[in-house]
C-alpha cells in the first residue's frame, strides 16, 4: 500500500509541476522574468524530489560542469557578466 501512496504523491507532484511550468511560461512572456526564475527554483526543487536527487548531487554537477578558472583561461576569454549564484534553500 505505501508504494501506492508513494505513486499517488509523484502523480500529483508531476501535475503541480506541469501548472508551474505553465505558470513560468506566463510569467516569462509577460515581462516578469525575476518572478519566473523564482518559480525556476520551485520547478528544480520539485524535479529533484521526483527524481530522488540530492542537493549535493546536484551541486557535484554543476561542479563538472563550471569552466575551470586556470590562470591563462581567464584572460583569454571576455569578462562575462555573471548572475550571482542561487542557493537552493528548504
Amino acid at each position: 500500500m505505501g508504494n501506492k501512496l508513494v505513486a499517488n504523491s509523484d502523480h500529483a507532484l508531476v501535475s503541480v509541476l506541469a501548472t508551474l511550468e505553465e505558470c513560468r511560461a506566463v510569467l516569462i512572456g509577460g515581462s516578469s522574468r525575476e518572478t519566473a526564475q523564482l518559480l525556476s527554483l520551485a520547478i528544480l526543487d520539485l524535479r529533484m524530489k521526483l527524481n530522488h536527487i540530492s542537493e549535493a548531487e546536484l551541486k557535484a554537477l554543476c561542479d563538472e560542469m563550471s569552466p575551470e578558472d586556470g590562470p591563462g583561461e581567464r584572460s583569454a576569454q571576455p569578462a562575462l557578466r555573471r548572475r550571482p549564484a542561487l542557493r537552493l534553500v528548504k
